[in-house]
């Protein structure tokens, strides 16, 4: 197996980074301590075709795989994992589930404006009472004549109050219990106007990710267009999954950017720190930390690659998407709590960056499937596979 990249994944590699360098690096501390959704740093993602990387060309994308987005997402994650948490929202959750459910006139409607970047998509799946049970959701759709009635309400929704169009997952049918979902796309206005029954509210107050945009979504009896289901009526779980598989992928490419993050800050931190007359990078406690963090970011990222590489052949990576991301994340975990341990206590302040990626990689423990739910899935592939 060849693990080098391609000529043109490398030119697409030091094209992201020198982005992150210049447009992310500087002002990530600010960001974070403002709790600021970096608007204009979006919109600089369209152009370099960073905010639609998986759709084919024919609608505004870059026509990428998603080995070259799992490229890019590290590249970005390096310097500002809140900003490459929104590129997740937007190319792997909200345009991810249009590009497996939507019909040629929804794509044209939707997917085009989102995959140049001229608008924000999120993904409406966790609800106040139901995270990694997504198929409890309450939330319901009827049809009452042409319009479907939307009620109930989405939470922690990466996006939720700058989007623009929201795919949005609600029970369908009738009967107690769990019924079957259906993917609804909505459009948050109407003619310049805040969509009639839908809000929003943002969260505040998180340990990280401050500046991506978190939000609460409540809607009472908002209409739609009967054409604004997304595939079959009955059948969304099934994309559901589709979805959150391969957001996997993206995820874990974005843990590996923090990880790294974390192993580069705490070697320059610890050649430049001296305790005891000479730098702490000399004491083998500090080499073994920083040789462990190496080693596991080298892993993560082969089992990014892999399944990544795996996803443009077009095979399945329901297994190998959740091993990326369960080692991923918790290598992202491990790699920050280490680099505050080797800064000390110039880890434990906002001025060094290092805090940030501890607090930022605990929601990629936790979010589009968590560490749990990830070992569930390896499990039952074992059982079937022995």
């Amino acid at each position: 197996m060849d693990f080098e990249l391609t000529e043109d994944l490398r030119i697409l590699q030091q094209t992201s980074r020198e982005f992150a360098l210049k447009e992310l690096a500087p002002g990530a501390i600010e960001r974070d301590a403002k709790c600021e959704f970096p608007i204009e740093i979006m919109k600089k993602l369209g152009p370099l075709g960073f905010m639609g990387m998986l759709v084919p060309e024919k609608y505004g994308g870059a026509g990428l795989g998603v080995l070259a987005y799992s490229v890019v997402m590290e590249e970005i994650a390096r310097w500002d994992a809140s900003v490459a948490l929104n590129m997740a929202a937007q190319n792997s959750l909200c345009l991810g589930h249009l590009m497996v459910a939507a019909n040629e006139e929804q794509k044209q409607k939707y997917v085009v404006p989102l995959a140049r970047g001229e608008k924000l998509g999120a993904w409406g799946l966790t609800e106040p009472g139901s995270g990694s049970d997504a198929a409890a959701m309450r939330t319901a759709a009827r049809l009452d004549g042409d319009e479907w009635v939307l009620n109930g309400s989405k939470m922690f929704i990466t996006q939720g109050t700058v989007a623009d169009t929201c795919v949005i997952m609600a029970a369908t049918g009738k009967g107690n219990g769990k019924r079957p979902i259906s993917a609804f796309a909505v459009e948050t206005h109407r003619d310049g106007k805040p969509l009639q029954g839908y809000s929003t509210r943002k969260i505040l107050n998180k340990l990280g990710m401050h500046a991506s945009d978190t939000a609460e979504i409540s809607m009472e009896d908002v209409r739609l267009p009967r054409e604004c289901l997304l595939g079959t009526e009955g059948e969304g779980f099934a994309d559901v999954l589709k979805v959150l598989t391969n957001g996997r992928i993206g995820i874990g490419a974005l843990a590996i950017g923090i990880a790294r993050g974390a192993l580069e800050d705490s070697i320059k931190y610890a050649k430049e720190r001296e305790q005891f007359g000479k730098p702490i990078a000399q004491f083998q406690a500090i080499q073994w930390l920083l040789a462990d963090m190496a080693t596991q970011v080298d892993a993560a990222r082969l089992l990014v690659y892999q399944a990544a590489m795996m996803k443009d052949k077009g095979q399945t990576v329901t297994r190998e998407a959740a091993e990326a991301k369960l080692y991923a994340s918790e290598t992202a975990m491990r790699a920050g709590v280490n680099a505050v341990q080797i800064l000390g206590g110039y880890g434990y302040t906002s001025e060094f960056h290092v805090e940030r990626y501890m607090r930022d990689a605990k929601l990629l423990e936790i979010g589009e499937g968590t560490s749990q739910i990830q070992r569930i899935v390896i499990a039952k592939h074992l059982m079937r596979q022995f």
